[in-house]
């Protein structure tokens, strides 16, 4: 089993330009999730969608291409994939020759499948498709508009409560204060985050603070969502509930996990004003 201390994360590392599959790094995802009480059938379904902005390979003629990629990584996979060595992979592209975008498409599912344990969709966007390609925030009901204090910075799961005794509601609720902390190397990790829950109502003040209380947690981005939804599925009892979280690139890579236990489209990927 690997474990995130043998990864290439906060260690001095040779760039290749050359493509070597080897240089993905896969960290099981069942040592986090026994951690936070995942039961062994997922109570969540969904992916983690992975942005890259750093993807360059040559055409048969020697002259270099571009694209932005997407990845789509299933919930259910046994791995997740470690975020440098998916930086130093598609860096490992920079002089290699490829027929066309497809050719690389091609290339790059097949490793990420095999790393993950599972089949991963990915999609190229040449450059003739970029202006095509949206900003967007999501959408909700901003928290961060209360004024409250708050001196928790370490998950707090009691600070979740819900009025068990109202009517069921169907909210979406947002926000952009989400911080925690790369596990290895401490460097922070910024993100916004979306609520969508059918269930007693929330409060919202303590969904606030519950939220900032990750601002000194350690754990890898798709760890903390999983967190997010296993505190709110306890402690709020919502009948539906779907957790998406965007964080902010680092390394020319962002990561967007989403869980749900309902049947939704997944989210349509619009990278927010900080990405």
């Amino acid at each position: 089993m690997t474990t995130p201390d043998q990864s290439p994360l906060g260690k001095e590392v040779a760039y290749t330009e050359q493509y070597d599959p080897s240089l993905l790094f896969a960290i099981a995802r069942a040592p986090a999730r026994a951690a936070i009480g995942v039961p062994d059938v997922l109570p969540f379904f969904g992916a983690d969608i992975w942005n890259g902005y750093e993807l360059s390979w040559l055409n048969d003629k020697g002259k270099p291409q571009i694209a932005l990629l997407t990845a789509m990584v299933p919930a259910d996979s046994p791995n997740i994939i470690e975020s440098k060595s998916f930086k130093l992979y598609l860096g490992s592209f920079a002089q290699t020759k490829l027929a066309n975008a497809d050719a690389a498409r091609s290339l790059i599912q097949q490793d990420l499948s095999e790393a993950a344990g599972a089949p991963v969709q990915v999609r190229l966007v040449e450059p003739g498709g970029f202006a095509r390609l949206e900003l967007d925030e999501l959408d909700g009901l901003l928290v961060d508009r209360l004024d409250i204090d708050t001196d928790i910075y370490s998950p707090d799961a009691t600070l979740l409560k819900a009025a068990q005794g109202e009517a069921p509601v169907d909210e979406t609720l947002v926000s952009n204060l989400l911080k925690s902390n790369c596990p290895v190397t401490g460097q922070p990790d910024w993100g916004s985050l979306q609520i969508r829950y059918v269930g007693p109502p929330i409060d919202q003040e303590g969904l606030l603070k519950y939220v900032i209380s990750y601002r000194r947690h350690t754990g890898f981005h798709e760890q903390c969502v999983e967190g997010i939804f296993m505190d709110i599925l306890r402690q709020c009892q919502p009948t539906q509930l779907a957790v998406y979280a965007r964080y902010t690139r680092r390394g020319g890579l962002d990561i967007n996990p989403f869980r749900t236990n309902f049947t939704l489209p997944m989210p349509d990927n619009a990278r927010t004003a900080r990405q």
